[in-house]
């Protein structure tokens, strides 16, 4: 009976561990510049969420850099980001996936919707 607290005991743990793993996210910077502010909304919304880049030990993230995400859950999202030029853009239908090595990217090709 011991043993089997025990297995199923083990079992949970590494059931949580792996539901702990799979659910971190992060965001790959292909952009030439590096982001200052990055916020996500739910796509057609305006209820952005934090500055996702405070999340980073010098709170940017560089280009070719990786940024682990907080708070967000897989989904479309519209991205609002501050670059260090000073391009305030918004990519809109964004989609967040998790599981992968990063759950989504944004190049520069995709910073068509800038204002300085």
């Amino acid at each position: 009976m011991r043993r089997a607290i025990l297995f199923s005991a083990i079992l949970l743990a590494g059931g949580m561990a792996g539901a702990l793993a799979a659910e971190k996210m992060r965001f790959w910077n292909l952009t030439a510049e590096e982001i200052d502010e990055l916020y996500l909304a739910p796509a057609g919304t305006d209820q952005w969420g934090p500055n996702q880049c405070l999340n980073d030990n010098d709170k940017s993230v560089d280009a070719d850099e990786r940024l682990d995400l907080k708070g967000v859950t897989p989904g479309t999202y519209d991205v609002k980001l501050v670059d260090a030029k000073g391009r305030h853009c918004l990519v809109k239908d964004v989609e967040v996936k998790a599981g992968g090595k990063y759950a989504f990217s944004i190049a520069e090709k995709q910073l068509t919707n800038c204002t300085q």
